[in-house]
């Protein structure tokens, strides 16, 4: 699938919608496309099928705090070394690409690094919708390590961890991006191509371009009810955010977790509350002390306006949203990967309400 400049906004849509109010701001990785594809580079995203069996696909994308971003632009240098880290270390050429997260900012950068570099960018990516950590990424629920893998930050540095488990590589990501100024480049052990569809989300690169696509044909005008058909999702909440609260979440070991905390939504059509539990990404629903939806399922949090996607990090009192409940892909539904997503994985004591469930 051959991606050009009319393509851009469907996929930065997509992408912020599979964010499921995380992932980091996709403004910034667009602009960085547009740029790419007015300079003359070809950008495209080669079907799984078409990449031959012994393919070596490097994993990459950004960590950390994906906000600074923005302010601190990479030179491009950033995911050449991550990528040379991991070919030194493993003696093979990388061959392709692939995302460690189709969900925000990481749904866009890996078609700019591919372009950049002449590397194929793979259809897939290796969580389906937006997760906060390492060890909820797709390559590590279908049992695979995530090592060797290398941290490439804007000064230059460049880390590489030979051996370790996902929660281990976690762990000595925060470490790494505290000194390096907030966010880096990862890379991860490459993955044969006949590999990939038993531990990546394949065709969920295109998927965003085609749910963005549905999403911006609906047009700001319309109303809730259309997007949510458009897009195969449903409504569960129309109306004002009256409460944003935030706190710090449950750390291990003495660290500080990931930020945790809610949103609330008065309806416009029931005058219930329906109330949004969010860990970097919108986890959780509950009306009137209901629960109505879950992760792994995406959630979310739209402009009433608009119909851009708000973040957990950026949503205040008094906007008026809409919010809709999109499908998770399948990899997250089969039996033996949901406990990877549903809500206790998040300390939330709940089982997963999902729309697959509700058919």
């Amino acid at each position: 699938m051959r991606i050009g400049l009319p393509d851009v906004p469907a996929l930065e849509r997509g992408v912020s919608l599979l964010g499921s109010g995380g992932g980091g701001d996709t403004v910034t990785g667009a602009a960085l496309l547009r740029n790419r594809l007015a300079a003359g580079h070809r950008v495209a995203l080669t079907p799984v099928g078409e990449l031959g069996a012994d393919a070596q696909v490097v994993p990459i994308g950004v960590v950390g705090a994906t906000a600074v971003f923005a302010e601190k632009l990479p030179s491009g240098a950033e995911f050449g070394a991550a990528i040379a880290a991991i070919e030194r270390w493993t003696a093979r050429r990388a061959d392709a690409l692939v995302s460690i997260e189709v969900g925000g900012l990481n749904g866009v950068l890996p078609l700019v690094v591919g372009g950049r570099l002449g590397l194929p960018v793979a259809d897939a990516d290796l969580s389906g919708r937006g997760v906060p950590r390492l060890n909820q990424l797709s390559v590590a629920a279908a049992g695979k390590g995530l090592t060797p893998a290398a941290l490439a930050e804007p000064g230059g540095q460049v880390l590489v961890l030979a051996e370790a488990t996902a929660a281990e590589l976690e762990r000595t990501a925060r470490a790494f991006l505290a000194g390096s100024g907030g966010w880096a480049v990862l890379a991860l052990a490459p993955i044969s191509a006949g590999e990939l569809p038993s531990c990546a989300i394949t065709g969920s690169m295109s998927s965003a371009v085609s749910l963005g696509r549905q999403a911006l044909s609906v047009g700001e005008r319309s109303g809730a009810e259309e997007l949510a058909a458009a897009t195969g999702g449903r409504v569960i909440g129309l109306g004002r955010v009256v409460e944003v609260s935030r706190r710090p979440g449950p750390g291990e070991h003495g660290r500080t977790g990931f930020a945790r905390g809610s949103a609330t939504i008065l309806d416009h059509r029931s005058r219930s509350l329906l109330r949004l539990e969010m860990e970097n990404e919108y986890l959780f629903a509950m009306r009137d002390g209901e629960p109505v939806a879950s992760t792994p399922d995406v959630l979310a949090v739209l402009d009433r306006r608009t119909g851009v996607p708000i973040a957990c990090d950026v949503v205040r009192q008094g906007v008026e949203v809409t919010v809709l409940q999109l499908p998770a892909a399948e990899f997250w539904t089969d039996p033996r990967r949901l406990p990877v997503l549903e809500p206790r994985a998040f300390g939330i004591d709940c089982d997963p309400i999902l729309m697959e469930a509700r058919r």
